[in-house]
């Protein structure tokens, strides 16, 4: 059994100053870097990148809506075109970045409202894949796992891993609890972490109503912004580790 583990990585300017993202490198093994949408500018994607050099871990794009005053989180009008045009430019933006630090881009995946709504929105998903597909098809995409989004992808011609998420709850559809809910965000590390190898080892996971469902990933998520961030991931890794699952990105695996 192997699993991915990943993160979303330089959106929090006070995360990258106080060390808690140096932290979170050491439990995760790709890092979805903020490239200037809802989040991010050079200076955080460079520090962000040649700290992820430093922990071996693979550096991704997390392009999302251009919307930085409500951090991505807002769902907005914009043409296929436009949202194609802005995932290009953004994931252009931290290629250049990285490869000033010697690194390469292995992976995207997108951001908070624009990956939400891409879930089910057909068109959405393509404008995604064409936009990433403007700067290179050499890259992973990443989407929901049991998504139709990850089927988009695939007949775009990327590889896909299909995500899970360790700090989140879930609806019985599969898709993620909405934030404007109390309890749409897992807290406690002992419960992320039990539902992340519940995920990697046995495929299934608990909705929040209790409802259990088939769920296939490559990959894990831990939100760097949850509260608690560092030490869930840490128990994530831990967990998963015990229980004799391999914890490797996908250029390592």
């Amino acid at each position: 059994m192997r699993i991915d583990l990943n993160c979303d990585m330089g959106e929090l300017p006070e995360a990258i100053a106080d060390g808690t993202q140096e932290a979170l490198l050491r439990s995760i093994t790709s890092a979805n870097v903020a490239c200037g949408g809802h989040a991010g500018d050079e200076r955080t994607m460079r520090t962000t990148v040649e700290q992820s050099m430093r922990a071996g871990v693979a550096v991704g794009a997390h392009p999302g809506y251009p919307d930085r005053e409500n951090f991505g989180r807002l769902e907005l009008k914009m043409s296929a075109e436009a949202v194609a045009n802005s995932i290009y430019e953004q994931v252009r933006a931290l290629a250049e970045v990285a490869a000033k630090c010697g690194a390469k881009l292995v992976h995207v995946k997108p951001h908070g409202a624009l990956y939400n709504q891409a879930v089910k929105n057909h068109e959405l998903s393509e404008a995604i894949a064409t936009g990433v597909a403007k700067y290179s098809k050499d890259l992973v995409l990443m989407g929901l796992a049991e998504s139709p989004m990850l089927e988009v992808f695939r007949e775009a011609g990327f590889a896909v891993a299909a995500e899970a998420f360790a700090d989140r709850r879930y609806e019985p559809d599969g898709t993620l609890r909405s934030r404007k809910f109390g309890n749409a965000l897992i807290r406690d590390p002992a419960e992320a972490a039990k539902q992340a190898l519940s995920i990697a080892q046995g495929g299934i996971v608990t909705a929040h109503d209790g409802t259990k469902m088939k769920l296939t990933a490559q990959t894990i998520c831990i939100h760097g912004d949850t509260p608690g961030s560092v030490q869930i991931a840490a128990a994530v890794a831990r967990e998963l580790r015990d229980a004799g699952v391999t914890v490797c990105g996908f250029s390592q695996c």
